[in-house]
Order: structure tokens, then sequence, then C-alpha cells
């Protein structure tokens, strides 16, 4: 893009995108302030906010007090559990003891200590009878909390249908407040897209362009950006309508746009070679027939059957002279020889020149 200008016009038009972009950073901070603080979309809508209140609270209520229900219950169980470990524990030693002084009763053969083994039967059943009275309650609290979960599920239900009945409206809200926040967005941006093209269809060339080329950079940040992201999950009539109207009018531009350029080729063609030569920028000229193309009608340039052409086939321009001095064949547009360093201006040219 700067090839053709030399190194302090580089500098500058470096200088210039500098300015634009610095310009548009600027301005794109700005949007984004003003567009992160627009009225009304600051608070998304949330499907609680439908949900009918009178009836939702006493189900939360009635939630909050299963849930304490069932940590207590479940507390209790633990409790009854470890008490019932204890008891079983306690019996299966006091049954082991037991078993062995049978044993040692039966080989002994002793009258004496039948008091004795109806005492230690008696104290196992008092053991065994503490273990049921423990498993009958690890069994209690296992039903109650078996109807806790079961009350639970109840109550889930009951929200999950209060919050099938709110889904409607609150699709419809959030519709609403997507095509709210669409349209705030698309009030402010779309007026600058419009700015913006028309800087650069109508202010390329003024000497302002690199704050206005700044403004046309910050003009699509806002609608690439600040817009495109944030069409509505249904929008996708709206995406394929704004594509269809963009791509129409840029069509529509593209196509006006060659019909001028078509027509001003034309015109330029008539003129005679001087005063194209003139109309013509210097730097673009030369890169132009540097890289083997007309500077006049912009063609490819055929070579001639002797490898070399000094006038365009297509337009008539004259590509190539002679110095008038030395005879050196050169492009046309160079304002001196640079064989011989001869302005221009005093050469004779010859149209059949040779090098």
């Amino acid at each position: 893009m700067f090839r053709a200008l030399r190194v302090p016009e580089r500098l500058f038009a470096m200088a210039m995108w500098a300015v634009s972009m610095v310009f548009a950073s600027f301005l794109i901070g700005l949007g984004g302030k003003i567009v992160g603080e627009l009225p009304g979309t600051d608070r998304p809508v949330s499907l609680q906010d439908f949900v009918d209140g009178t009836r939702m609270a006493p189900l939360r209520a009635r939630r909050d007090s299963l849930l304490e229900a069932n940590r207590r219950t479940q507390e209790a169980r633990d409790r009854a559990t470890q008490q019932l470990a204890v008891a079983r524990n306690g019996y299966t030693a006091a049954r082991t003891q037991f078993d062995a002084w049978i044993i040692t009763r039966t080989a002994t053969t002793d009258p004496q200590q039948d008091p004795e083994v109806l005492r230690r039967t008696r104290s196992l059943d008092s053991l065994k009878t503490l273990e049921r009275e423990a498993e009958r309650q690890v069994e209690g609290h296992d039903a109650t909390l078996l109807a806790v979960a079961q009350a639970q599920e109840a109550t889930r239900s009951a929200e999950v249908q209060l919050e099938e009945e709110a889904a409607r409206p609150y699709a419809q809200a959030r519709f609403r407040q997507e095509l709210v926040t669409f349209a705030i967005r698309l009030a402010l941006t779309l007026p600058l897209l419009l700015v913006a093209g028309w800087l650069v269809a109508r202010k390329r060339t003024s000497e302002y362009w690199p704050l206005l080329r700044g403004f046309v950079l910050f003009a699509l940040f806002a609608f690439f950006v600040e817009l495109v992201p944030y069409l509505p999950s249904y929008g996708g009539y709206v995406r394929y309508g704004v594509g269809i109207v963009a791509s129409g009018v840029c069509g529509v531009w593209i196509i006006r746009a060659m019909r001028r350029y078509v027509a001003r080729r034309q015109e330029v063609e008539q003129q005679s070679d001087a005063e194209r030569r003139r109309a013509m920028p210097y730097e673009a000229a030369i890169k132009r027939i540097d890289g083997g193309v007309c500077p006049g009608c912009e063609r490819a340039v055929n070579k001639g059957p002797q490898g070399y052409v000094n006038f365009c086939v297509h337009c008539g321009l004259r590509l190539f002279d002679s110095c008038g001095a030395c005879g050196v064949r050169k492009n046309a547009f160079f304002p001196y020889c640079p064989d011989c360093g001869v302005p221009a201006a005093q050469r004779a040219v010859t149209s059949g020149a040779h090098p």
C-alpha cells in the first residue's frame, strides 16, 4: 500500500493511520460506555419473575421444612444406627460368653448352678430386647425418611408445574426485551454505519480523511461487535433480512460504481495522449507500467513481435519513448532520462523508437 510513496510520504501515511486507529479507539471506548448503560437492558428477565408467588411461597416453605425434617431425621437415624451397633455387639459378646459357660456347666453337671443358668438367660433376653428396640428405631427413621422423600417429590412436582405455567409469559417477555435491546442498538449503530458509508463514498479525498477514516473504523466496530452478536436468538429472519438488504445495497453500489468507472475510462480514452498523461498520478503510472499494466486502461500490456511495445494496443497511450539527447528507450512518464539526465521536456520523441 505504501510502496509507491517516498519515505517521508510513507511515514506521513503511517502516522495518519496511527491517528485513525487512536481516534477510532477513543470513539469505540465512548460507544461501549454508552451501550453498556442503555436503559431498560441492564436487568435480564428471569423465569422466577413470572411464577405465581402466592402459590409458590407455600411450596417453598414446605420444601424448606421438609429439608429440615430430612436433616433431623437423618441425624436421629445415624444415632439409632450407632445404638443398634452397640446393642448388637453387646448381645453378641454376652452370647459368646454364655455359650462358653454352658459348655462348662454341661461338663461339670453341678445342679447348684441351675439358678445361674436362669440369671444368665434372662440377661441375654434383655440384651436381645435392647437390640430389637434399636432395630425398630432405625426402621422407624427409615420410614420417616421415605415419607419425607415422597413429600419432597410431590412438592417439587408442584413447583415444576408452576414453572411450566410461567414458561410462556417468560418467553414472551424475553422476546420483547431482546427486541427492545436490538432496536436500541440498531438505532445507535445504523446511523453510524450510514454516515460511514457516505464518508467512504464522498470524503475519501478530504484533507481530514484520517479522522474520518477513524470514524469509519468505529462504525464498523459498532455494527459487527456491538450489534451483530446481540441479534435475537429468534432472529434468523432478522439475520437473513439484514443480509439481504446489506448485500442488495452493496451490489447496487458496486454495479453503479463499475458503470461510472467504465464511463470514465471511455471518456479518458477519447482524450489526447497529453491530457491523459497529465491526469494520471505519477507514482501510480510508474508502478503500473513496471507491473506490465497500462496506466490508462489498466489492461495488461501485450508484448510485440520484437518483445517490447511503445504504445498500449488497447487504448493507444504512449508507454515508452526515446530520449532526445542520447536516444535511449525509457518510460514515457519519466521526467528525466535515466541514462543522461536530460529533462523530458527537451526530448525529441519518435514514435518508432527502439532500445
